[in-house]
């Protein structure tokens, strides 16, 4: 068994999607539009054959994303050595993203740093 893809609902699809092609090396597909409901996507993939779908549609509800929480908290995302942690975590800061921690070496062995990306939503970068 394997997830096939993690959705999320964002207020911006167009800033969101240039947000994880600019930074993580996404390909979007061309979008989807149901024109009864105005929901639409993109389904964005990486590298590895994971794929995440970002969506919008009218009314979404917005509330505040709390770093402690229950539910998902995070999209992880290994970029396959420190120095390229370092490195989109220096860009991701420079271009006004809240670094969270690190990088870092946590207790558990990973080498990793967490950012509050697009719409408030955490990502963790890590090796």
């Amino acid at each position: 068994m394997k997830i096939e893809h993690i959705a999320m609902y964002v207020s911006d699809l167009e800033v969101a999607r240039d947000f994880f092609v600019k930074y993580l090396g996404a390909s979007s597909n061309s979008g989807y539009h149901n024109k009864t409901t105005d929901f639409r996507s993109y389904f964005l993939s990486f590298d590895d054959g994971a794929r995440l779908e970002i969506m919008t549609r009218p009314q979404l509800e917005s509330c505040e994303n709390a770093v402690a929480r229950t539910g998902y908290i995070h999209i992880a995302f290994s970029l396959g050595s420190k120095e390229k942690v370092d490195e989109l975590t220096a860009r991701l800061k420079a271009d006004g993203y809240k670094v969270l921690s690190g990088p870092r070496t946590t207790g558990d062995g990973y080498y990793e740093s967490c950012i509050i990306g697009i719409e408030g939503n955490q990502l963790e970068l890590t090796v």
